[in-house]
């Protein structure tokens, strides 16, 4: 039996402005649970990375409670790698260390061994400049881990990368997350990489949005989410998925 980490009790978001207000997220309710890998699907537009600006503590929730059952910090991953071109590859890594007054010799070894166990050891003195996108990806992931948050927030992580590469850190990104035992929400506008990285799909209307369905995904011979693409039951989720986002050709 896995433990509640977190519940998101009829969550809304108004946005106000002079003339009028702006309802974004209506009585928005799920749980989390340890090692949970969460996506959220919606239309453009509808809220999903207010949802987790709200669990960042980046913006204000209007109603609702988020209870959270244990003392948890939270790290939240862009969608774009934000890396500083000025500083090497493990100076970026340690940025939030620096910044948080958290820099110290142990967690330094941290981070450098997150980088030799994720084949980015050797490039700890360049650039981001030399980095292909998704090793820039693996950075900022790296860059959020050594902080050792509980919950992961991952905002469209893949969305500035081609399709080859997305497929490919998509990959990288659930293993890091995976081995290290971390809990995550992840925002994406792809319904086939939300299937194949999540345990739960949270499908969202059209805006002020509300929780359509949530699916648990049970893949046969779950593995990566390249192989899990291949399963036999993933065209039954995406179809469904589809139809519930009222997509239309």
């Amino acid at each position: 039996m896995k433990n509640k980490l977190l519940s998101i009790v009829n969550l809304g978001k108004v946005y106000q402005s002079k003339v009028d207000e702006i309802e974004a997220i209506h009585d928005v309710s799920f749980d989390l649970y340890e090692n949970d890998f969460i996506s959220i699907v919606g239309p453009s537009g509808c809220g999903k990375s207010t949802i987790l600006s709200i669990l960042a503590g980046l913006e204000k929730k209007s109603t609702g409670e988020l209870v959270f059952h244990k003392d948890l910090s939270i790290g939240y991953m862009l969608q774009d790698d934000s890396l500083f071109f000025w500083r090497s590859i493990l100076d970026n890594c340690l940025i939030g260390l620096e910044v948080t007054g958290k820099l110290t010799e142990e967690n330094k070894e941290y981070v450098i061994s997150l980088l030799k166990t994720y084949g980015l050891y050797d490039f700890k003195d360049k650039y981001p400049s030399s980095l292909s996108g998704g090793m820039r990806q693996r950075v900022a992931l790296i860059r959020t881990l050594a902080m050792k948050p509980d919950i992961l927030l991952l905002d469209e992580p893949m969305s500035a990368l081609d399709s080859q590469s997305r497929l490919a850190i998509s990959d990288d990104i659930y293993r890091i997350i995976k081995q290290e035992g971390k809990t995550a929400i992840m925002v994406t506008h792809d319904i086939s990489e939300a299937i194949s990285m999540s345990d739960k799909v949270i499908v969202l209307s059209k805006r002020p949005a509300v929780i359509k369905k949530i699916y648990e995904i049970n893949l046969e011979n779950k593995s990566t989410p390249i192989n899990n693409r291949s399963s036999k039951n993933f065209s039954s989720y995406y179809e469904a998925i589809w139809r519930d986002l009222d997509v239309h050709i």
